[in-house]
Parts: structure tokens; sequence; C-alpha cells
């Protein structure tokens, strides 16, 4: 059939026609779309090249097999098949940013945080107009905040925290009037906030904290209604918080810890924010009273305002607050110290989700409430320290199952440790030290085998260490010194691997040696076992300890010499082996401890000379007292010279040395010193060295107002002798209430002050069995201002010898006696003090004033000769005998016990401490003082 003319010709056109638009219109814009697809493609691929790292291979589907719509992490429009979102959050790649990414036109949303993106952000991210989501936080980017992110118009979430941005703030920001969230936190941003940020009046999320950010918190910010969250701890911020900020109802977060504010908090805020959840104020200068109201503020779940200065009583009624989870009002001024400060943490037992309770370093007082073991089985975190709490631990502290850490150091906590503590298989800090705690350390603590840190120190425990802490193969530091236990220290103690911070087992009455277990403390830092009753010698595993930083092992009866085995701790910078009964040569290689800063050798019997280098370059980096055969040294140990050639035997016997200077004087003491002489000998031969314990040496320090205290005032019942240049008080200081001898010095009598340096000075340089021990001194003003010094001494209880030689005429002192055994026991003990002042000190002294009067007998009738104040150091010249010089002149003594050298004009140097030692002696046999004749010394 034929179509007409007309029909056909139309046909043809409309053919024509749509044959035109396809090839015009329709192929231009497919062939469009398939460029701009392809310019994401390869946008996508430039990204992937500047990935260097990819653990996760979350860009292995980023090839040519898949459209790259497909690939992960990237999400299309279904109109364009254009990349709208880019989210590879948390897949830990490493590299930067490519600047191709701002051919992404189309992308709305950026989610790269939670990776290792490094380098500076691209500037060509501000091209990308449609943009709404920016979220590089938790990567390395670095470089300023850019400000041509103004041109993404349509921005409603910044987040670049977690950086390492540095610069201002831009102010260009206030411009984005679409923002929600704002978070430029944990950075190095500095300057201040710009007040301008006020603007963005949609914000409800404001974080800056942890940066460099100065002056005031802007109150134009604090006045934007939508604001729920505000964050800018952790900054150097200062001023007030704007009170605008408490008006808020909306307000449910307020994180302004770690700056430098003030002001207070006012006393409605629980009130005025109903909908707050977390407060955090910690760590500023706030003062002002507990804001009561703050119980109102059903939702809160965080309250912390540690580290302020706020006082007053804690509401009790926190226990509304079912939803608290976190407490800290530690390091404030709360409380009043009264009995009933702790009523809020009764309450406490309705917050059954409560996490942390921290309370520490307050005025609270009162009773431990049993209560507390109700609280929230939740509960990770308790700490009470420091405070004027008393009373003892729950026995049911073990229902807290849960518990983490348990601290209450510091208190006035009685009682025993309750055995139920060992059900906290959890915990892995436990503090209870500096308190009363009595009883024994339960043995159950070694069920804790997740235990860290274990702190017991500064109680009254006793009995031994168990054993079963050994269990504890976790723990990092332990401390249970300056207790009263006792008993050896147990293998599976000194074996606990893991210590590494420290072991301290000081002050307490342990015994037998160091186990050679101790090598398993490879990584120790500090060991402390000093004040003890420890002995033997050094096990030489202690070299594999190499880790020691400070080792203390002072104030026990350790022997033996110092083993070449210590040279393998080249890392210690503290050691002090003092008051032991080590003896030999100190060892050279000390000498190459580079670290070391301090070492302590004095009281012992080393010998020979003292090294030169290292630390013993250093007066003040060492002691070496107390050591009476050793030599050399530094100028300034004043030691003697070590003599080149052998020594002249100095062994002459006792009788030689102070029979011929009686004889020339007292010709009728002849026999009875030759019989004092052989007894002397043989009592010096069997007698060993006695360990000196920890009261012996230690030295205190004391004050003006503790030794007035001590004394009761200084008052005439506690006077117990005078003296030319003073008064002796006995007194009683320390925890341990240790009975002092208190000689206070008469400051306006001439002389006195000398009297005093010389003492200390003849005393710090002399230690034998029959010499008074100096514990302490003081010098220091008394309450009126004026000069005060004093001397503290080891307290004689049979008081001094001249009292026994010539009681009072009282019943009491009539059953006083000595016999002829007691008397001449006496005798040899002096003569032992004399003989160790005239020929084995560092340097020689003279007493010049030996008297019945300062011979003192403590508790077994020992005899101790003391009063220094007019002793001289008899500097001997070594080569020239003729020389001997005396670091004093002029007359000395006392009326009746003088030494002759003085009326004759001679110059012997001891002959007057053996002459005058006659006349007390004569005294002490014969019963008549030669007081009673001064005529006869003329």
């Amino acid at each position: 059939m034929e179509l007409p003319g007309t029909t056909l010709s139309v046909f043809c056109f409309f053919t024509l026609s749509a044959y035109l638009f396809f090839f015009i219109h329709v192929l231009p814009l497919e062939s469009a779309s398939l460029l701009r697809n392809e310019t994401d493609r390869i946008a996508l691929l430039s990204f992937k090249d500047g990935i260097s790292s990819d653990p996760l291979r979350a860009l292995s589907s980023w090839n040519h097999t898949l459209h790259f719509c497909q690939w992960e992490g990237v999400s299309c429009g279904r109109r364009h098949q254009r990349v709208t979102v880019l989210d590879l959050s948390g897949k830990k790649l490493g590299g930067s940013i490519s600047p191709a990414i701002s051919n992404l036109t189309f992308l709305k949303r950026i989610y790269l945080q939670e990776n290792s993106f490094n380098g500076q952000i691209p500037e060509e991210i501000g091209r990308l107009f449609r943009l709404r989501y920016l979220n590089l936080s938790h990567n390395f980017f670095e470089g300023e905040i850019l400000v041509n992110l103004t041109h993404c118009t349509h921005l409603q979430l910044i987040d670049l925290g977690y950086n390492n941005l540095t610069g201002k703030i831009p102010v260009e920001l206030s411009t984005l009037s679409k923002l929600l969230w704002l978070h430029l936190g944990a950075n190095d941003l500095t300057g201040t906030i710009p007040p301008s940020l006020g603007n963005l009046s949609s914000l409800t999320y404001f974080s800056l904290l942890r940066n460099h950010l100065k002056g005031s918190i802007p109150d134009e910010i604090a006045r934007i209604e939508s604001l729920k969250t505000f964050k800018v701890s952790a900054n150097e911020l200062s001023g007030t918080v704007p009170s605008s900020l408490y008006n808020h109802s909306s307000i449910e977060t307020i994180i302004v810890a770690r700056n430098q504010l003030s002001g207070s908090i006012p006393p409605d805020t629980g009130l005025s924010l109903p909908n707050l959840i977390d407060l955090l104020f910690g760590g500023n200068q706030f003062t002002g009273r507990f804001p009561m109201s703050i119980s109102n503020a059903s939702r809160l779940e965080f309250l912390e305002l540690a580290q302020n200065y706020i006082h007053g009583p804690v509401s009790e009624n926190l226990g509304s607050l079912k939803n608290l989870t976190y407490l800290s009002l530690s390091h404030n001024h709360l409380g009043t110290g009264k009995y009933d400060d702790l009523g809020f943490i009764s309450s406490l037992t309705n917050c059954s989700h409560l996490h942390t309770l921290s309370v520490h370093n307050n005025n609270f007082g009162g009773r431990l409430p049993s209560s507390i073991v109700n609280l929230s089985t939740s509960l990770h975190w308790i700490t009470l320290s420091e405070n004027q709490i008393f009373g003892s631990i729950p026995s049911q502290i073990g229902n807290l199952f849960k518990l983490q850490v348990l601290s209450i150091y510091g208190t006035f906590l009685t009682g025993i440790i309750p055995t139920s503590i060992g059900k906290l298989q959890s915990l892995y800090g436990l503090d209870l030290s500096v308190n009363s705690l009595s009883g024994q350390i339960p043995s159950s603590i070694g069920n804790i085998t997740r235990l860290n840190e274990l702190f017991l120190q500064e109680n009254h425990l006793q009995g031994i260490i168990p054993s079963t802490l050994g269990n504890c193969q976790s723990l990092v530091v332990l401390s249970i010194g300056q207790n009263n236990l006792h008993g050896t220290i147990p293998k599976q103690v000194i074996n606990i691997s893991s210590l590494s911070s420290g072991l301290n087992l000081s002050q307490n009455f342990l015994t037998g040696s160091l186990p050679l277990e101790v090598g398993s403390l490879k990584n120790l830092g500090l060991l402390d076992i000093s004040w003890n009753k420890l002995s033997g010698e050094i096990p030489s595993t202690l070299a594999n300890c190499r880790s020691l930083v400070e080792l203390y092992i002072e104030g026990n009866s350790f022997q033996g010499t110092i083993h070449p085995f210590l040279n393998a701790l080249t890392s210690i910078e503290v050691l002090d082996l003092s008051s032991n009964n080590f003896s030999g040569n100190i060892p050279k290689y000390l000498e190459g401890f580079q670290f070391l800063q301090y070492i302590n050798l004095s009281f012992n019997t080393l010998e020979g000379e003292v090294p030169k280098q290292g630390v013993f370059r250093n007066a003040s980096a060492i002691s070496v007292f107390g050591n009476p055969s050793l030599c050399g040294g530094i100028p300034e140990l004043k030691l003697p010279a070590c003599p080149i050639l052998a020594n002249e035997k100095r062994d002459k016997s006792f009788v030689s040395r102070v029979i011929i200077p009686i004889i020339s004087s007292v010709l009728c003491l002849v026999a009875l010193i030759c019989v004092i002489a052989a007894l002397y000998w043989t009592r010096k031969s069997k007698k060993k060295p006695s360990s000196m314990s920890a009261k012996d040496v230690q030295h205190l320090q004391v004050s003006y107002s503790e030794l007035f205290k001590a004394t009761d005032g200084f008052s005439t019942a506690n006077l117990i002798g005078m003296g030319s240049y003073g008064s002796v008080y006995k007194g009683v200081i320390g925890r341990d209430e240790t009975v002092v001898a208190v000689k206070v010095l008469n400051l306006q009598l001439r002389g006195a002050s000398k009297s005093f340096m010389d003492e200390c000075e003849a005393l710090r340089n002399i230690r034998h069995r029959n010499l008074i021990k100096i514990l302490t001194s003081c010098s220091s003003i008394d309450f009126g201002g004026n000069d005060f010094k004093a001397l503290v001494f080891e307290f004689m209880p049979n008081g001094s010898l001249e009292k026994w030689l010539h009681p009072e005429v009282d019943a009491q002192h009539q059953l006083r006696s000595l016999n002829f055994s007691k008397r001449l026991n006496i005798a040899i003990d002096i003569a032992s003090a004399l003989e160790y002042l005239h020929h084995h000190c560092h340097i020689p002294i003279s007493h010049c004033d030996l008297k019945p009067s300062n011979i003192l007998l403590d508790e077994d009738m020992n005899a101790h000769l003391g009063d220094f104040g007019l002793a001289r150091f008899l500097l001997r010249i070594i080569g020239n005998s003729s020389e001997d010089q005396s670091s004093t002149i002029g007359l000395k003594g006392t009326i009746g016990y003088i030494a002759p050298e003085y009326g004759t004009g001679g110059h012997s140097s001891m002959a007057g401490d053996v002459y005058s030692y006659g006349i007390p002696l004569l005294e002490m046999f014969t019963g008549k003082s030669p007081m009673g004749d001064i005529s006869r010394m003329d």
C-alpha cells in the first residue's frame, strides 16, 4: 500500500526530527554525565595514591573491576551517580589527603576520623560548596585551621579535634550560620576564644578543650540559647564562668576543668540547670560552698569539683541522683571535721550506677560509715584518704567485689584489716598506709592476684609477712615498712619478679638473712630493707638486680666485705650501707658509677684509703663517719693521711699507756690500774661489736616547739641535771615516744654558744659504745624570738655516777649501792672510752672535763662518757712528734678535776685525761670527793 505523499512527508519529518534531537540534546548529556563520573573516579584514585599505609586493606576494592560507587567507604547519589559521602573512619589509614578531593564536587559528608593522616588539611576542601559534615578528628594533621572553610556555607559539623593544629581560631568561622557542631579540642591552638563565635546561633555542641587558649570565656558564647554541650577544659583560661551559662535550661554538659577559673558555683545550679548530665569544674580556683541544690539535677551522671577551694558540708540528698556514676570532690576544704560529715556516703547507697567515689584530701570528720559496704556493686574506685576519718574498716568490705582501687591512707583508722578484703579480686590498687591499723596482714590478700600496688606502711601491724603475698605476681610496688613485723623475709615475697617501682620492708623487726631469691627482682628500681635486725652477708644474687636505682640496707647487722658483685649495679643513684658491720676496703669500682649521686658507708668497720674520684669527689654526696680505720680521701673529709710506710706498732698494752702517767700522779693506784688494764684487754678481746638500732643512729629533725612540748615546757618536773652552760631535761619525742635527754644551752653565759659548737663538732666525729650518743641538735628561735640551741641525747635511766657515789639522804637513794664488781666495770667502760678518744678517732680528742657527773649509766649500768663541751681536738703532725697542737687553748676543766698540764704549763695532749681519770677513780673506790677540799689542788 502506498502512503499518500502528504503522509510520507510528515513521517519523514518526525523521524528526522527525532534523530536530530538525539544527537543534539540527549547524546551530549549522556557524554557529559559519563565525563563527570570519570572525574570522580580519577579523584578517588588520586586520593588512594596519597595513602601510604593501609594495614586493614580498606582500599583493596578500589580497582577497575567495580564501579567506584561500590568501592568501600564511597556512597553516590541515585540521580547523578556522583560521590556524596566519603566515609573511611577508623580504617587506620596513613598518608596525606590529595588536593584532588576538591573534584568530588557533590560531596556532602567527609568522615576520615580515627586514622593516621598527616600533613596539612588541603585548602581545596574549601571549594566543596555542598559540604555539610567534615570530620577529620583523631589524626595527625598540622598547620592552621582553614579560613576558606567559610566558603562551605552549608556546613553543619566541623570536627578537627585531636590533631596537631596550631595558630588561632579564625574569627571567620562565625559566618557559618548553620553550624550545629564545632569541635576544635585537643590541638595546639593559641590565642583567645573569639567573642564573634557567639553569632553561631544554631550551635548545640562547642568544644575547645585541651589547647593553650588564654583570656576569659566570652559572655557572647554563653548566650547561645541552643547550646547543650560546652567544653573548654585543660586550657589557660581565667576569670569567671559567665553567669548566663547557668541560665540555659537546655544545657546538659559543662566542662571547664583544669583552667585558672575562679568565682563560685551558684547555689541554685541544680534548679536552673535541670537537664544537667555532666558538671566538671575540677582543677580551678573556685571558692564558696558546695551547691546543695545539685541534688535536684536528677539527670546528673558526672559531678567533678576536685582541686578547688570549695568548703562546707556536702548535701546528704545526693542519693536522689539515681544516675550518678562519677563523684569526685577531692582536694577541697569540704567537711567540718565533725562527727556527721560523712552522712552523704550513706545516701549514695541509692545510686546503683555509681562507679567512682573520690573525696580524699578534705576536712571530712567522723566514723567511717559501715554502710559503705552497701554501695553499688558496680563501684570501681573509692578514695577517702587524708581526712579526719576514724573507726575501723567494715568487716564486709568484700561485698564491693568489683572494686579496683581502695585508698584510705593518712586517716585515723584503727582495728584490723578484715580478711574479707581478699574477696576484692578485681583490686589492682590498695593503700591503707599511715593509719593506726593493728593485727596481722591478712593472708587472704594473696587471693588478689591482679594487685599492682600494695601500701600498708606506717601502721602498727604485727606478726609475720604472709608468704601468700607471693601469689600477687602482678605487684609493681610493695610497701609494708614502719610496722612491727617480725620473722624472716619470705622467699615467696622476695621472688615476685613483677616488682619494679619499689619494695619497702624497712623499720620493722625482721631477722635472718636476705634471701638468695632477691636476684629475681631484675626490674626493681628501689629496695629498702633498712632498720631491721637482718644479718649475714649480702647475697651475690643481688647482682642480678641491674635496674636498681636506690638501695637502702642501713641499720642492720650485715657483715663481710662490700663484694665485687655490686659492680653490676651500674644504674644505682643512692646507696646506703651505713650502720652495719661491713669490713675491708671501699671498692675502687664505686668511682666508676656514673649515676651514683649519694653513698653512705658510715658506722661500719671499713679500713684503708677512701677513693677520690666519681661520687667521692663531692663531700656532700658521701658519708664515711664512724669508720676509724679509714684514711685519705678528699681534704674536706678531714681524714688522716694514709701512711706511705707501715704504721708504727700501735697495739701497746693498755697498762703501758695508762699506768705510767697514773703512777706519776697517784702512786697508790698502780696496782689497781694494773688489774683494770688486764680486765679491760680480756673484755675487749671477747666482746663482739654490737649492731646499732635505729634509735641509736637515726637523726631526728626536731624544732623548738617539738622540744617545748616534749619537755612540758621545760618544766622543773622534767629537770634532771644542771651544767656549766645549761640545763638537762627529760623529754619524750617522736611517734614511738622515745625518751631522750635534752640539753638546753643558756646562751646568756659567755662561751655557751662556743660550747654548743665544740660539742657538736666532737660528737659528730666519734662513735663508741661507752660514749653518750647524740640523736640530734636544734638551733632555732624560741617563742619569744630569742636564739635557742639544744642537744638531744639518748636517755640514761640510771643517771650519773655522781648520784650513785654521793646519793642524797633519803630512803630511796639509800637503796642505791655500787659493789666492787660494778665499780670495776664502770672504770673499765670509761677507760675503754678514753682509749678510743685518744687512739682510734680520726683526730684524737681530749675530753678535758672528766668527772663523775659526766659519767652516765644506762639501764644495764653500763657507763657512758658525756658532756663534750670542753673537748679539744689534738691535731698531730705526722713525722714531727714535737709539734702537738690542739684546736683550743686556755684553761679548761672543773675545779677539783682539772688536768695537771694546765697548772704546770706543760703541753701533754692526753695525760690530762688519764691523770684526771685517777681522781674520779679514787673517788669511786674511796667515796671521797676532791670537791670537798679545793685547796688540795693549788
